[in-house]
């Protein structure tokens, strides 16, 4: 008899975010660090030291060498068993005070499948891969691929690019530019910025939880709650102008039904361009009845994890889907059809084979 499957704990995204010098990677990191609604953050940064980030108290204080903040000055990280000890700090349960994130600014130099293969390597079980995010200047660009021709190979292992400066180019380059981009990035989604304004939830969607609102500062709990009633007038200004939410588009897919394995795998196999995200639990109907699988899906990424469902908590599959000119329409026509044909079989080991490939097997408690 097999043993019980072990639970992996709650996972931590590290979102490798890179681009060459210029391109705008740490006004992106500041944009995320102030319009983060309360996301807790923690920042390893230019291939520098990690330190746990107040979204809205240290923003602009990063330095692109060495930090230095009341608790603590950040050295050099340079090889992967540094930047695990970086993570693992960050992560841990007794030290984390809440992370939601952890981003990692690449220097405009490194090579950004190395941070990739060092995070996907990492044996630290609280996080999880969050992607790639390769931020281009739309000014620069053909300047960039002539003097530094790797970036065609960084922008075919991206999982989103963001393609910054739109407003400092004409319509007719801007479009070009866009479309050049979308050609070498092999299917990842790729959307416009002006000042690397990005809705943080297309990178990451961590949205505290209220119990840990009594964690939060003024600012956070002001931010999070929406109040409108006072404010940073610019800031207001800034959120509504750029338009962010209008880059992207979400879907959210519902199913009472326990869903066919093997038609979800097909789906997953043959997912679009452009669809940068899936997360959520799906119901699969499993003989025990125990367990839940939630899913992690960002770019060519995938992992499925087991997890037992709360008592008297609804068996439903819940699914959310983020991309970039995706068919919201289609995809839901698609996730709908991977309902089991007779509602109340289960799912066995071989039909669940496709499935468990993608779930990561937990270390030895040792």
């Amino acid at each position: 008899m097999s043993q019980p499957r072990q639970e992996l704990p709650q996972q931590i995204p590290v979102v490798v975010l890179a681009g060459f010098l210029g391109s705008g990677k740490t006004t992106l990191l500041n944009h995320l660090l102030h319009h983060g609604g309360g996301t807790r953050i923690g920042a390893i940064v230019n291939d520098f030291g990690s330190i746990e980030i107040d979204a809205m108290a240290v923003a602009g204080q990063l330095g692109d060498s060495t930090v230095s903040l009341g608790n603590g000055c950040l050295c050099c990280a340079v090889d992967a068993s540094e930047l695990d000890e970086y993570m693992d700090r960050l992560t841990r349960p007794s030290a984390r005070n809440g992370i939601d994130v952890i981003v990692i600014e690449a220097s405009g130099l490194a090579e950004p499948q190395e941070l990739v293969r060092m995070v996907l390597a990492s044996e630290n079980q609280r996080i999880v891969y969050g992607g790639l995010v390769e931020v281009v200047d739309a000014v620069e660009f053909d300047t960039t691929r002539e003097q530094h021709p790797e970036l065609d190979r960084h922008l075919a292992i991206a999982d989103l690019v963001v393609v910054n400066k739109a407003d400092r180019v004409p319509e007719r380059e801007h479009q070009r530019v866009l479309e050049r981009v979308r050609g070498l990035a092999g299917g990842a989604a790729v959307v416009p910025a002006t000042y690397a304004r990005v809705d943080p939830e297309f990178l990451f969607d961590c949205r505290p939880t209220r119990e840990r609102i009594g964690q939060l500062s003024f600012d956070d709990l002001h931010r999070y709650d929406g109040d409108s009633t006072g404010g940073d007038e610019h800031d207001e200004h800034e959120a509504h102008d750029g338009h962010l939410h209008s880059a992207y588009d979400s879907l959210s897919v519902e199913s009472e039904v326990p869903l066919d394995p093997r038609r979800l795998m097909a789906f997953l196999d043959s997912r679009p361009e452009g669809l940068y995200r899936i997360k959520g639990y799906v119901d699969f109907g499993a003989a025990d009845r125990r367990n839940k699988y939630t899913v992690h899906a960002v770019g060519r990424f995938l992992r499925f994890a087991p997890e037992l469902w709360a008592p008297g908590e609804p068996r439903l599959s819940r699914l959310v889907l983020i991309g970039a000119g995706i068919d919201a329409p289609r995809l839901s026509k698609e996730l709908t059809a991977c309902a089991q044909d007779a509602p109340h079989t289960y799912a066995d080991e071989h039909s669940m084979w496709g499935v468990l490939r993608y779930v990561q097997e937990p270390q030895d408690a040792d």
